[in-house]
């Protein structure tokens, strides 16, 4: 049985699988078996920018080609801020990465105590 990202049904109902990704419905969702190269590194960034983050989850959801990422992050790092200051926050502890990508989705939040 292989769960793919967005669907808990089996790999054999969803039709193709080629190259760690399965076609559903004319798309391409990447199975949750690997990271790529850029949610590594971007992850790894986003750690050691934001140490007390709590949760962070980094998504290439260009079908693997690292033009565009989701990122989710909770860090207690946010706490007092606006949505747009953390995003802001997160936009400059990528600034490198960024130059690279056609977009970014950014979705940031403060741990429930």
């Amino acid at each position: 049985m292989l769960a793919c990202k967005g669907t808990s049904t089996t790999a054999s109902a969803l039709g193709i699988i080629f190259r760690n990704q399965a076609v559903i419905r004319g798309q391409a969702w990447r199975c949750l078996s690997t990271q790529t190269d850029g949610e590594i590194r971007i992850a790894a960034v986003l750690k050691e920018k934001f140490p007390q983050a709590s949760s962070l989850k980094v998504v290439d959801i260009s079908g693997g080609c690292g033009a565009m990422y989701e990122v989710h992050i909770e860090s207690s790092e946010f706490h007092g801020k606006r949505t747009v200051q953390q995003h802001h926050l997160v936009n400059q502890a990528l600034k490198d990465e960024i130059q690279g990508m056609h977009g970014l989705r950014i979705f940031t939040d403060i741990p429930k105590q």
